[in-house]
């Protein structure tokens, strides 16, 4: 069996029989795998629970809808900002 050790040595394939005949005789080098695989840099997230007075909410969520956001991401960008924030205002006194 012949063992691919870069993605470019990947044919282009006319049709499914082709490239399952190229499967029958070819592997992936297990580091060329590894390497493509996704790793996120974020940590995982933390579901929490808040309430809203439900005319804010809509506000919130008309703002988002505005910009073409989802409201919760926004909400998120928007508490990291005030963070970052927060963080340098206290580094200052």
């Amino acid at each position: 069996m012949k063992v691919l050790q870069d993605w470019k040595d990947l044919p282009d394939f006319e049709d499914e029989k082709q490239e399952a005949e190229f499967w029958a005789a070819h592997m992936i080098e297990p580091h060329l795998m590894n390497a493509s695989i996704h790793k996120p840099t974020v940590r995982e997230s933390t579901t929490i629970t808040l309430r809203f007075d439900p005319q804010m909410l809509s506000r919130i969520k008309r703002i988002a809808r505005s910009r073409y956001l989802n409201y919760q991401s926004m909400m998120k960008q928007w508490l990291s900002e005030r963070v970052e924030q927060e963080l340098r205002n206290s580094k200052q006194d």
